[in-house]
């Protein structure tokens, strides 16, 4: 504290001195006047003095705070602009109006006063401009500028930005993401038929051609590669080696197939990869889990497990044919062992049936009934695309009573029934997702190829992508699952015209295992006439398929997109069976039809021959389905999903190519 205030004379001892020195001075004056008026005197005297006195203290108190007020302001000011962080001010109308030294420094200007504050920080969030939009509190951000990281705390109420360096913090997080491990598989998914018919020499020289390939890859990407055996290969790289692969679209897959392109099979490539943990074990797990999924999705493809990310790239090519029927005998005893250890067998599909669905129903209760197990089948309501099927079926009584509604199902299931789903392999679209919850055991026998979703906990699981249609998976199985097979010709048909109807007449997706499939069932007593009449076309559904036909444009020089008009609903089935003609047109590869449907959702159909993945466009928006056949279903407008579709159609295009 200063000594003039130490020195300082005030408070009450002031006034109750003065106030004794009257009384003193009264006192006198009773014995001596003229003593008592000199006393007074000197009094007044000393009054006066004090008074002078309080005069210099106040005037320098008042020039010792002002010198001190002056000293902290220049302080102050100095201190914060050399404060190691920025302050920013700015304006109703987000215009810089004040900063310190440190935020002209992040820019790299003299000054920023004035500018507007999107244009610096283009990335910085602003509430609405109206106030009731505006919401209170503070928000933080990162942003880069001038080559640094900076973490801005913004508080829109007081209007005011702080700038904190965190480079560094920055720079080690990147270096610990960039550096955390991801481990993958490497499999020669068609090893077998693409080298049947050679000597063991020229085996060995394929396998050695495309490890050459593999290895050279995996030197330009950083992967320490590690040979499991002549088919597999495991792969460890850390996350910036998996990013740049990402955006290589794993190329290796196409240079594989393209430098065996001489052979009768080209060789194709399966990766399954896995990050986003710091247990090998269950990296190990997930990776196997990847490529798993893309072997189910046909092979040719690389899988990628990121956390709760899963993406595919690749999948061009249609799955090769396997060679082998050992899997389907496999299958079809562990299914027969399964049906003989429960009290009965459920068969259900996906929702909106058609004719696989029914088809490949029928011959699994038919494989339930070889053993005298008791099987329904699960139908909710008839649809356009199998009511002709199902006019047949019901003058066949003892077969219509096998089928049941989603009711009933669920009030016959016990810990022993055994749901068999065919047709899909997704819980969520089948007739009754609840069946799928309450069963204890699920079997799946489905031909598309394998989607993000799956009915995990099944105990028996036949994917196949390499099949016509799930009505061929379960004909082969007929033929293993019981010594002697008695198909009715009814029941026969059925299954021939699921074959039928997936295969566009055997136009589309056949190989020589579908032919086998028909011959069986020919022999069985299928009925091709009645397969012809159940396919039969109605004629205003023939109109109003050429209606829509009439809007259809050609867009990428090979694609046909038919939208329809606004306001007119079509439904789904019909949507398809347009998207089916117009692969017949002359130079088209692939093709897409737009609709508002009868449930208000907007419906995209899509079919291709081959040389497009319809299934990867369709993923894309949500939906999925199959190489060749897929679909989605969206909310909004005809007009939003169009534009969503063409900006997919061409980011594929940016990216990989549409075709292949």
């Amino acid at each position: 504290m200063p000594s003039l205030l130490q020195k300082r004379w005030h408070g009450y001892q002031t006034v109750w001195m003065f106030l004794l020195q009257l009384l003193l001075v009264i006192f006198v004056s009773f014995y001596n006047w003229i003593l008592g008026l000199v006393a007074l005197c000197l009094v007044g005297v000393l009054a006066y003095f004090m008074l002078q006195a309080e005069r210099r203290f106040r005037k320098e108190l008042v020039k010792y705070v002002t010198d001190l007020t002056y000293r902290i302001k220049r302080v102050e000011g100095e201190a914060i602009g050399r404060l190691p962080f920025g302050i920013l001010l700015f304006s109703d109308d987000r215009v810089v109006e004040w900063h310190n030294h440190y935020v002209a420094g992040v820019f790299g200007k003299d000054t920023v006063v004035g500018q507007p504050l999107p244009e610096l920080l283009p990335s910085l969030p602003f509430p609405a401009r109206d106030k009731k939009d505006i919401k209170p509190g503070k928000h933080t951000i990162e942003v880069v500028a001038g080559g640094r990281y900076y973490e801005l705390s913004v508080d829109h109420e007081e209007r005011l930005i702080y700038f904190h360096d965190i480079t560094e913090l920055a720079l080690l997080r990147e270096r610990y993401e960039n550096e955390r491990v991801a481990l993958g598989i490497i499999l020669l998914d068609n090893l077998d038929e693409a080298a049947q018919g050679m000597d063991d020499q020229q085996r060995t020289a394929l396998i050695a051609r495309v490890a050459q390939a593999i290895t050279e890859w995996a030197k330009q990407y950083r992967i320490y590669l590690r040979r499991l055996s002549s088919e597999r290969y495991l792969m460890i790289l850390n996350q910036r080696s998996l990013n740049e692969l990402e955006q290589s679209r794993f190329v290796i897959l196409d240079e594989v197939r393209e430098m065996t392109a001489d052979l009768k099979v080209p060789m194709t490539l399966s990766i399954g990869l896995a990050f986003g943990t710091e247990r090998f074990s269950e990296l190990g797990e997930l990776a196997q889990s990847s490529l798993d999924m893309a072997l189910g999705r046909g092979g040719d493809q690389a899988a990628v497990k990121a956390g709760q990310r899963l993406s595919f790239y690749g999948g061009k090519t249609g799955a090769v044919e396997k060679r082998t029927r050992v899997r389907a005998r496999v299958i079809a005893h562990a299914l027969r062992d399964l049906m003989q250890e429960s009290d009965r067998v459920i068969i259900m599909g996906h929702r909106m049936p058609d004719l696989d669905v029914i088809g490949a129903s029928i011959g699994v209760m038919k494989a339930a009934d070889m053993y005298k197990v008791e099987a329904h089948i699960v139908l909710d309501e008839s649809n356009p695309g199998i009511e002709r099927l199902m006019e047949r079926i019901r003058q066949e009584e003892p077969l219509m009573r096998r089928f049941i509604s989603p009711e009933q199902a669920l009030g016959m299931m016990t810990p022993h029934t055994l749901l068999v789903v065919v047709d899909t392999h997704k819980g969520s679209i089948t007739m009754e997702p609840r069946l799928v919850d309450a069963a204890r055991r699920v079997v799946v026998v489905d031909h598309h190829r394998r989607g993000e979703e799956f009915i995990n906990d099944a105990v028996l699981v036949y994917l196949e992508p390499y099949a016509s249609s799930a009505c061929e998976l379960v004909t082969e199985l007929l033929q293993y699952i019981h010594e002697k097979v008695e198909l009715s010709p009814l029941e026969a048909t059925t299954l021939l015209a699921g074959i039928t109807i997936d295969t566009k007449h055997f136009a589309l997706h056949t190989g020589s295992r579908t032919f086998e499939a028909a011959g069986f069932l020919r022999r069985m007593g299928a009925d091709t006439a009645l397969v012809q009449r159940v396919l039969k076309e109605d004629l205003q559904e023939y109109i109003a398929k050429a209606d829509i036909i009439k809007h259809a444009r050609m867009i990428h020089n090979h694609i046909a997109l038919a939208v329809t008009e606004e306001n007119r609903k079509i439904p789904q089935l019909l949507i398809a069976q347009v998207a089916d003609t117009l692969l017949n047109m002359t130079n088209v590869l692939a093709s897409f039809v737009i609709s508002e449907r009868p449930d208000g959702l907007i419906g995209i159909s899509a079919r291709s021959l081959g040389s497009m993945n319809v299934q990867v466009v369709m993923e894309r928006l949500g939906g999925g389905g199959h190489l060749t056949n897929a679909a989605v279903q969206l909310e909004g407008t005809q007009a939003e999903a169009e534009q969503r579709l063409l900006a997919v159609l061409d980011e594929i295009e940016k990216e990989e190519g549409l075709f292949e």
